[in-house]
């Protein structure tokens, strides 16, 4: 079996990618790495370019960010039919050593589940929707019902994909519409992997910070790199703004006026002209506010 395929996005924060990143190939595990830098202001690109790891298979740096999910389908673009595809975000922390076996294991023992994910312990204790364990030959996963499986590290059977395609570039709501199709429009089930701990600190002083010395924008009374994140993030404002369009569209796959598939524009054999001017709407707002 060819090694998983990891999408690792990065944006600003270059204290954490540094971090996590160091987390994530401290290990033995065998996978793809694929690293996308998603047009950070601070020294993000430099730190990844001088990278060395036989694991790490690309290294891609857009001119501009055009948001989370125009990089991850970038990446899933990418992957090997039959290949499982791990999805982590620069602020994740894996605590878990080694991990990837984890979620394979789950994958073998419950051929039902689709999509399983891993979040920090503190994460359960605000989760309110039902949740329904499961458990075989000492591997167990929480299926979830409701609700939706935080994006943070995402591992999906690559069977998923061959019904859903992409996350949906028209809606650009993430984790909360992937998770809605595939426990809908699939035969898989999605759930929580407890066995794989993380953690999820979303800022420290630069004087903490293994880059400090070779900083540019060092700033002991205020972290640099930090300051560029919060300035340029606008995810809750784009949900606020555009939140209709995932009603309609939750609308149309409802009453059948729309198949589960989604189309991507890294894809060069999909058709995205039903959809291309909303894509495009999403693209441009990141473009506008997030750069």
């Amino acid at each position: 079996m060819r090694p998983p395929f990891v999408s690792y996005v990065t944006w600003n924060r270059l204290g954490l990618t540094i971090k996590n990143l160091n987390s994530l190939l401290d290990n033995k595990d065998e996978f793809e790495l694929h690293i996308v830098d998603n047009n950070s202001g601070d020294d993000t690109w430099k730190y990844i370019c001088g990278l060395k790891d036989r694991r790490i298979k690309s290294r891609t740096r857009f001119s501009v960010n055009r948001g989370q999910i125009y990089a991850v389908n970038y990446n899933l673009s990418k992957r090997k039919e039959g290949q499982f595809f791990i999805t982590i975000d620069n602020d994740v922390n894996i605590i878990t050593k080694p991990w990837l076996n984890n979620f394979l294991e789950a994958f073998n023992t419950f051929p039902e589940a689709g999509l399983l994910g891993a979040v920090n312990k503190d994460y359960y204790k605000r989760y309110k929707s039902p949740l329904t364990i499961h458990e075989k030959n000492g591997s167990s996963y929480l299926q979830i019902h409701k609700g939706y499986l935080e994006g943070c590290f995402q591992c999906f059977r690559p069977q998923v994909f061959n019904r859903l395609g992409y996350w949906c570039e028209e809606t650009y709501m993430g984790d909360v519409e992937m998770t809605y199709r595939v426990m809908n429009y699939t035969p898989f089930t999605a759930g929580f992997l407890p066995s794989v701990e993380i953690s999820q600190d979303q800022a420290f002083k630069c004087s903490e910070c293994k880059y400090a010395k070779h900083c540019r924008i060092r700033d002991d009374n205020y972290p640099g790199c930090i300051s560029l994140r919060d300035k340029y993030y606008i995810n809750t404002q784009f949900k606020k703004k555009y939140k209709l369009k995932y009603t309609k569209y939750l609308e149309e796959l409802t009453n059948g006026k729309r198949g589960p598939y989604c189309a991507s524009v890294h894809d060069a054999k999909a058709d995205c002209t039903r959809c291309k001017n909303s894509m495009e709407e999403n693209f441009n707002y990141y473009i506008r506010f997030s750069n």
